[in-house]
């Protein structure tokens, strides 16, 4: 680079802050514009009454990809957070009392699925088979390969041939495993990243590799450890985060952006990446401009994953039988996720995810506390007319009750401090488009080269990161898309006369 490049971050979530400590290592003074109080997006952290919790992000795989980003910045990752393994990775549990322990042990997974199925031992490894090379040709490969045009969609087609990619996750899951509750154990995990296990593209049975090649862990002090231990990273290399001012408008001239209005002041810029959700980028951010609007409206239109309700609560009595990771599924599967996707009614039924993480950290309850939040995945905005501000105490009253009855007794009378989020406030303090939880729904047709670029095609110093952009959501997904679009945002600052 023949002079200091001036990048701007908008957003502090994962991807952004990944994308921030990579520029400002390579000599690019960066700032992040964070529009709430704390950074961490996504991964916000609440404290009341002596409770810690984690506003989004819970579940942290691929370890190695975090520690490579700290050695990019020649840091180590054990110096600035500690990452505590989860056992089991989650204990899965149906209405029918049934149990199954996910487990980073082939010999106990062995015994629990013969217990089911004894065919479907064989079955398992040919899937755990199949994943692995998932992970490959999908994660490893392409992960963090930016696709900036349609011929590199063309290159990597006969591996996606090859590994079925239009088909399903959960019917390349049945292919291989016939007990239902299986099949379900190992199609689920799609919903992490706002997938709808019977239309996601199968490429995403890649995280089943991804969660046994590097296990499940946790940040002691909760996840908003692992964000802050990035912080100190970004400021130590020089970096600058802006807290408590939302970026208003993204200024452009000459078809190039030129800077920013943040809090009512201009900053200049030679080149943006946006950690934002991708339509309010186009559709609000750069909404002055033509390409703004058109490419706005274009993704408004496009489909979006599901949203999620959660409630973050704690007791006055801990509850050691709870795991730190619990999927429940309900009575239904199949027709709830569809209705969960397509609306156009808040379902009467629920699947849910309980998040403990005083099993692992007790630090982040008081002495003799849990700390819990619990999740479930509802329609999205545009696809069910939802009043939240009534529903919203409805559902979680249902919820609590839910839970009362089947896997935490006691817990009205104990209940000690409560909250819940919903989809309006997705779209309200996040600007999540139709309160999305996740951006653009990842299937086939909406993945890789055809998810939104790493780089606009039009505005030539106009960059992406995280959900919305390749390879999409989930911590290693984001971390991935940071490295693609850094190295884009590099090569470029270093063309620059």
């Amino acid at each position: 680079m023949t002079r200091p490049t001036n990048a701007i971050v908008i957003g502090s979530g994962f991807g952004g802050l990944a994308l921030a400590i990579r520029l400002q290592a390579a000599g690019i003074r960066t700032t992040i514009h964070e529009a709430r109080d704390l950074p961490g997006g996504r991964a916000y952290v609440y404290r009341d009454k002596g409770y810690t919790f984690d506003a989004g992000p819970t579940v942290i795989t691929d370890p190695a990809a975090l520690e490579e980003l700290f050695a990019i910045a020649g840091r180590r990752l054990e110096d600035y957070v500690e990452l505590m393994p989860v056992s089991p990775f989650y204990r899965l549990c149906w209405e029918d009392g049934d149990i199954f322990d996910y487990v980073d042990d082939q010999a106990e997974l062995d015994r629990q699925i013969a217990k089911r199925d004894p065919a479907d031992v064989e079955g398992y490894r040919r899937f755990l088979a199949y994943s692995q090379d998932l992970l490959r040709e999908g994660y490893v490969k392409l992960g963090a390969t930016p696709f900036l045009d349609f011929a590199s969609m063309v290159r990597a087609a006969p591996q996606l041939v090859r590994l079925q990619a239009w088909r399903s996750v959960y019917d390349k899951v049945a292919g291989f495993i016939r007990d239902e509750h299986l099949r379900q154990a190992f199609s689920f995990q799609s919903l992490l990243v706002g997938g709808n296990p019977f239309a996601t593209s199968s490429i995403y049975a890649l995280i089943h590799a991804l969660e046994r090649r590097g296990g499940i862990w946790y940040p002691r002090g909760g996840t908003g450890a692992l964000i802050n231990g990035m912080v100190r990273v970004f400021e130590e290399l020089g970096g600058t985060l802006r807290l408590g001012g939302a970026v208003e408008r993204i200024v452009t001239a000459a078809g190039r952006v030129v800077g920013v209005v943040a809090a009512g002041q201009h900053q200049a810029c030679d080149m943006l990446a946006s950690n934002a959700d991708v339509v309010h980028t186009y559709r609000v951010l750069l909404g002055h401009a033509e390409r703004g609007r058109k490419e706005g409206a274009r993704l408004a239109a496009k489909r979006h994953s599901m949203s999620l309700f959660v409630i973050y609560f704690g007791l006055k009595r801990q509850h050691p039988s709870i795991r730190h990771h619990t999927v429940i599924f309900g009575a239904r599967y199949r027709a709830l996720i569809n209705e969960i996707f397509k609306g156009p009614e808040l379902p009467q039924d629920f699947s849910l995810y309980l998040h403990a993480p005083t099993r692992t950290d007790p630090s982040l309850a008081p002495p003799g506390c849990d700390a819990f939040y619990v999740l479930a995945p509802v329609p999205h905005l545009g696809s069910a007319n939802i009043d939240w501000t009534v529903e919203g105490p409805r559902y979680r009253d249902r919820i609590l009750a839910y839970l009362e009855r089947y896997h935490i007794p006691g817990l009205a009378a104990d209940l000690d401090t409560c909250r819940i989020f919903t989809p309006l406030d997705f779209r309200d303090q996040l600007r999540a488009h139709h309160g999305s939880a996740f951006s653009l729904e990842p299937i086939l047709t909406q993945s890789a080269y055809f998810r939104v670029h790493n780089r606009d095609d039009r505005i030539a110093n106009l960059y992406f990161v995280g959900a919305g952009t390749h390879p999409g959501a989930g911590v290693p997904g984001v971390v991935a898309s940071a490295k693609a679009t850094a190295g884009l945002m590099i090569a470029d600052a270093r063309r620059a006369p």
